[in-house]
């Protein structure tokens, strides 16, 4: 992919034009002149180990019912988002503008700098720790990955693992970083 066609995929706001767009509240200013530099693999179900439902769109966007599934009362009051999230079929919804930050990284460092958020993108896989990902996820976050790179300064590839080690491990144990990096 060209870098002229990784422009043309986003608008002036970093919004992808082929994506779902589906706005979260859950998002801020990036500090003035950072660059992207850093894209974050996640993996999320809700309820956790389900795929399917509504309950990632909903966390994102502040309207999950804590009353729909025990698990949803301990985190029905985050304010969380990612940029990207790519469902089990290849769905691909955008939910913060690239230019604007998401709120996915939490506590981080990357190469001696914390707050992630400050200077990456946010891509959620539905799935979790316990099982593998499509061929349809690959395929889309494989092709979302080249867009991105022919369109920012993205500098490296990273699961939310590497940037907060011992508080996360996704995109977990199934995630196949050398089938992603071939892809790619």
């Amino acid at each position: 992919m060209s870098a002229s066609s990784g422009a043309q995929a986003f608008d002036a706001d970093g919004r992808l034009h082929r994506a779902r767009q589906i706005a979260s509240p859950n998002f801020d200013g990036r500090p003035a002149g950072e660059a992207l530099r850093l894209l974050v693999v996640h993996n999320i179900s809700l309820p956790p180990n389900e795929f399917g439902g509504p309950g990632v769109i909903d966390l994102f966007l502040n309207r999950l019912d804590p009353g729909a599934h025990p698990f949803y009362a301990a985190i029905a009051w985050l304010r969380v988002s990612s940029h990207f999230y790519i469902r089990r079929d290849g769905e691909l919804i955008q939910f913060v503008p690239c230019a604007r930050r998401a709120w996915h990284a939490g506590a981080s460092r990357w190469n001696g700098r914390e707050g992630c958020n400050d200077f990456s993108v946010g891509i959620e896989l539905e799935g979790s720790d316990f099982v593998p990902f499509r061929d349809a996820q690959y395929d889309a976050l494989a092709r979302l990955t080249r867009e991105l790179m022919a369109h920012y300064s993205i500098q490296a590839v990273v699961g939310h693992s590497d940037i907060a080690p011992g508080r996360k491990t996704d995109p977990g144990p199934f995630f196949d970083w050398p089938r992603f990096r071939a892809l790619i």
